[in-house]
């Protein structure tokens, strides 16, 4: 493998020649990534003269010193960068751990798991380690016990193609959402980690402003993967041969009656349509548990309120609204919209939506059972 070691530091003087002196005795290709350094940093690199170096004046942001180093390892000819911080918590002997996992698993990103006791960690890091951990997995599908390790293994290729949005410490949380929407496989692998007695240590994060702004990412990434990652990821598997397996797992194979499918089909249409955007989703999983219907059924026809059919949704509601009202208002979709229209209009939207759910559940109830019926007489159909 064809690999470097990548170390961004900004003001610490105190523990980069250690790191260093460490780093060079597993490999020679070191690039680190002086971000502004007001202190002896630039003095102590001097002495390096067989460490690659990028200097600026500016402090710019972790995020962007590692997009440096990025860009140095690639036109240098190396496929993989591994990350280390330069405050001396992490091992220079763990990394050919991270070497040996991905000639196992070649193109994926690999991130060092912490092993340090509860009490070692301040209640500030271990707490934003969780909300960290728990908002990866709610956007991306993918479960990290510790994403906020600095100490990474990166196929530098498939991250060519992205471009980046963040500078500072974000960026390591959105180049692995990022990712994992791409598919690129993403794994932990267990890492030694030394913290100094807290009055000893030297960080640079910011606890206010650092976690506003990581807050802020993970806001517009659980949108986009909402309402744009989750529905079009839906819309790729639906291949003919994808349908063919779901529906002979969930339907041919299942002892769940052709009533109770058919009630999960109606329920999770209904919950699709029903005004409560943004809860559809996490409503229809809650009570399909209670009334003890499929989740995966309901899960499935829920999606019905994935983004190209969210205008149609809208506009049928809205006009199912107006002939329940006697309401002869057709301005939706047009010029005439504005705040004001809205809030005059939003009952009728409201009123239409929970019926026009009501008819597209018993709509899709019917075909369903029908279908399920002819199904279940002929599973050769799905040949």
């Amino acid at each position: 493998m064809n690999w470097c070691v990548v170390i961004p530091t900004y003001n610490n003087d105190r523990t980069l020649e250690k790191v260093l002196h460490e780093v060079l005795q597993v490999t020679r290709n070191v690039i680190v990534v002086n971000d502004g350094s007001t202190d002896t940093t630039k003095a102590i690199l001097e002495r390096f003269p067989a460490v690659r170096t990028i200097s600026y004046p500016d402090n710019m942001g972790k995020g962007y010193a590692i997009r440096k180093g990025f860009e140095k390892a690639v036109n240098e000819g190396f496929d993989y960068a591994i990350t280390m911080d330069s405050d001396g918590q992490h091992y220079a002997s763990d990394i050919t751990s991270f070497i040996s996992k991905a000639g196992g698993m070649p193109g994926a990103i690999i991130v060092g798991a912490r092993t340090l006791p509860e009490e070692k960690l301040s209640k500030g890091s271990g707490f934003a380690n969780k909300f960290s951990n728990f908002w990866f997995r709610i956007i991306s599908g993918v479960q990290l016990p510790d994403t906020q390790s600095g100490f990474r293994l990166y196929p530098l290729k498939p991250l060519g193609k992205m471009r980046f949005y963040t500078r500072k410490y974000e960026f390591e949380m959105e180049i692995l959402i990022r990712s994992a929407w791409l598919g690129i496989p993403l794994i932990n692998i267990p890492i030694s980690v030394f913290y100094p007695e807290r009055e000893e240590r030297i960080s640079h994060f910011r606890p206010f402003r650092d976690f506003v702004r990581i807050s802020i990412l993970n806001a517009i990434c659980f949108l986009v993967a909402f309402f744009y990652i989750k529905p079009f990821s839906f819309l790729k598997y639906l291949k003919k041969e994808n349908i063919k397996d779901f529906l002979k797992k969930n339907v041919l194979q299942t002892g769940e009656s052709v009533e109770k499918l058919t009630l999960s089909v109606m329920f999770g249409v209904f919950m699709g349509i029903v005004p409560i955007w943004g809860y559809q989703l996490i409503t229809a999983i809650a009570l399909a548990y209670v009334f003890r219907l499929n989740k995966l059924i309901v899960i499935v026809a829920a999606n019905i309120s994935i983004p190209p059919m969210i205008p149609i949704i809208l506009y049928l509601s809205f006009v199912t609204g107006g002939i329940i009202l006697s309401a002869d208002n057709h301005a939706v979709f047009s010029s005439d919209i504005s705040f004001t229209w809205v809030r005059d209009n939003l009952f009728q939207y409201i009123i239409g939506a929970v019926v026009f759910a009501v008819i597209a559940a018993l709509i899709s109830g019917l075909v369903t059972f029908v279908f399920l019926k002819l199904l279940r007489k002929k599973p050769a159909l799905l040949n």
